[in-house]
């Protein structure tokens, strides 16, 4: 950061001013908006606006003489690097769901103090969890003010863009039937009404989509479902009237996007609310009607959305190949490119791979930005090249590419490593580690219901023998056409709760790594899904599908490393791979297919 021209010490001046104008010790500015989604739209990323961090997530402090951001080790490069200069200080934290942000507030505020946070952008149960660790050092927290507003003259306006319907055959339930569902999940807690604020939930329950949020097909709505109706908030004209009309035909009404909390406050009081404490604000909290009983659990769509059905499977394992045969594509030019001397940098790898999958079937675009790092680059697992910053490929060392599709029949996501030039030893045991790691989580049987943190050890076990770590999850759920990162599955060290249980249809990434801070960084990342294994007299078990169709580069595994029955189910993914991927090649691109398949 160029202390001379960077608007973020003035930012945070502002802020100042703003609460010393209040009375307010602090001000809190999570990485959320009103339907807590991980990606937001502009409008809502005031922690980037005012720190200068552009990582993903993160939980920024400003107080009336510090500020400080909390980030986990999967941004602690990239952090170090955007807040120099800034006055801001990088408190390195665990994981995501770290609460060491209450701890220092409670240590840097005197007692009867005041922290503000918009209750617009706070979860319910962070909030609570928030207000509680406050209120035990005497500091109270302010949750009905937006500071950011008056500081923030151009602050981006909501996004417009327009909603469209998933439709048959991908979409193969209708909303009709999903309604019907949720309806009777309801019923089980004795509800009468149900909000649901998440985007992809309220996209899934619909059967619509939008490009409201980068890389997610989803939209800004929110849905309240009582017995007979459903009502959709959503700003005016982004639904055209033909779809309006298809949408009441299925029992939901439009209604504005701002209408939602006075609907909630107008709710009659004898309602019976449906609500999940960490899938909806404060703010909407706060505003339901004095009298009403609120049920707090997960929302059930979100359980269902998770369970793919055996249609959706079929049109899965249609995307993943055809994302498959798009890297074929894409790595047959880039070995190709690389013979022949051509420049290439991380910025080149981005656009030639994007645009191989634009020309596959049923392609609608990105569902994350790619990742290409290039030795120390691929040590920050969040890295992205930018023009002003990226590296050329060239030399030796391993080069990272994390990328992934939205199809109308599925969402990809996949991570690979490959030589360039002359690999090292050392990075030859670590790709092996990690990927030791990935085969022996793919391999893995389990009982059906087990809770999905259970499963993190089991990838990582390679990796500990060593006395080696990687700081993020192992493995996290994938929409349908929807969002890369769902739940309620995490293969991760989060501590479980029953909604995390794994049940078939699940949709998850396997995806240990290993990192070394400014040499190299080596991850290897399928997606699998749930399926039904052998029944016995001690209950359901379930396999792991893989779903993910590239070939695992060979080139890079250390002489000796891995056991006879690793190289075996190797071998064995990469016929598949070839069985399934030759059809939809041919040239270039299945003679690359077909030497990178080769058995071990």
């Amino acid at each position: 950061m160029d202390t001379r021209t960077s608007p973020i010490p003035l930012r945070l001046e502002r802020v100042r001013d703003a609460l010393a104008a209040q009375g307010l010790s602090a001000l809190l500015v999570p990485s959320s908006d009103p339907h807590l989604s991980e990606y937001l739209p502009e409008h809502w990323q005031g922690r980037v606006w005012l720190s200068g961090f552009t990582g993903s997530m993160a939980t920024l402090v400003v107080t009336t003489d510090r500020a400080a951001l909390f980030a986990d080790s999967r941004y602690w490069v990239q952090a170090e690097a955007e807040l120099r200069g800034s006055g801001i200080e990088l408190v390195q934290i665990p994981t995501g769901a770290a609460t060491h942000h209450i701890e220092w507030l409670t240590a840097n505020l005197r007692r009867g103090g005041t922290v503000a946070v918009d209750g617009q952008a706070i979860g319910l149960a962070t909030a609570q969890a928030l207000r509680a660790g406050l209120e035990k050092s005497g500091v109270a927290l302010r949750t009905d003010i937006d500071l950011l507003g008056g500081v923030w003259p151009e602050r981006p306006r909501l996004p417009h863009a327009a909603v469209y319907a998933h439709r048959p055959p991908q979409a193969s339930t209708g909303r009709s039937a999903k309604l019907a569902t949720l309806r009777k999940a309801m019923a089980r807690h004795g509800a009468t009404q149900h909000f649901v604020s998440t985007v992809d939930d309220v996209a899934w329950i619909t059967n619509l989509r939008g490009a409201d949020v980068d890389y997610n097909p989803v939209f800004l709505a929110h849905l309240l479902i009582d017995a007979t109706r459903a009502t959709l908030f959503v700003s005016a004209g982004k639904i055209d009237a033909r779809l309006a009309a298809e949408l009441a035909a299925d029992g939901i009404t439009l209604a504005d996007y701002g209408q939602a909390a006075p609907a909630l406050a107008g709710l009659p009081g004898d309602s019976v609310l449906l609500i999940d404490p960490r899938r909806v604000t404060l703010d909407f909290r706060q505003r339901v009607a004095a009298g009403v009983k609120v049920v707090e659990a997960i929302n059930p769509s979100t359980l269902a959305k998770s369970r793919k059905t055996a249609a959706e499977a079929v049109f899965i394992r249609d995307a993943m190949a055809e994302d498959g045969a798009a890297m074929c594509h894409f790595y047959a030019w880039f070995e190709a490119a690389l013979a022949r001397g051509e420049p290439i940098t991380e910025l080149t790898i981005d656009e030639k791979l994007s645009g191989e999958r634009a020309k596959r079937a049923n392609f609608v675009g990105l569902s994350f930005p790619v990742i290409a790092g290039f030795n120390a680059n691929g040590a920050m697992p969040h890295y992205r090249a930018t023009p002003e910053s990226h590296a050329a490929i060239e030399g030796d060392g391993l080069l990272l590419i994390d990328s992934g599709g939205q199809y109308l029949g599925g969402t990809t996501d996949i991570t690979r490593v490959w030589p360039i030039g002359t690999v090292s030893a050392a990075m030859k045991r670590d790709y092996t580690l990690v990927l030791k790691g990935t085969i022996a989580l793919s391999r893995v049987r389990f009982p059906r219901g087990t809770l999905s943190p259970m499963l993190d050890a089991i990838a990582r076990a390679p990796l500990w023998a060593e006395g080696l770590e990687f700081g993020h999850g192992t493995g996290h759920g994938v929409g349908y056409f929807l969002n890369v990162h769902e739940g309620p599955q995490s293969i991760s060290k989060t501590i479980p709760d029953a909604t995390m249980a794994m049940e078939p249809g699940m949709v998850t990434s396997i995806e240990p790594g290993l990192y070394r801070p400014g040499q190299w960084g080596v991850r290897i990342e399928n997606l699998v899904m749930n399926v039904a294994g052998p029944s016995t007299e001690f209950g359901e078990f379930l396999d792991f599908e893989t779903l993910t169709l590239c070939p695992i580069d060979t080139r890079c595994i250390g002489g000796g490393l891995l056991r006879a029955d690793e190289l075996a189910w190797l071998n064995a993914y990469h016929a598949t791979v070839r069985e399934r991927l030759a059809p939809r090649l041919s040239g270039d691109a299945l003679a690359w297919l077909e030497t990178r398949t080769q058995p071990l």
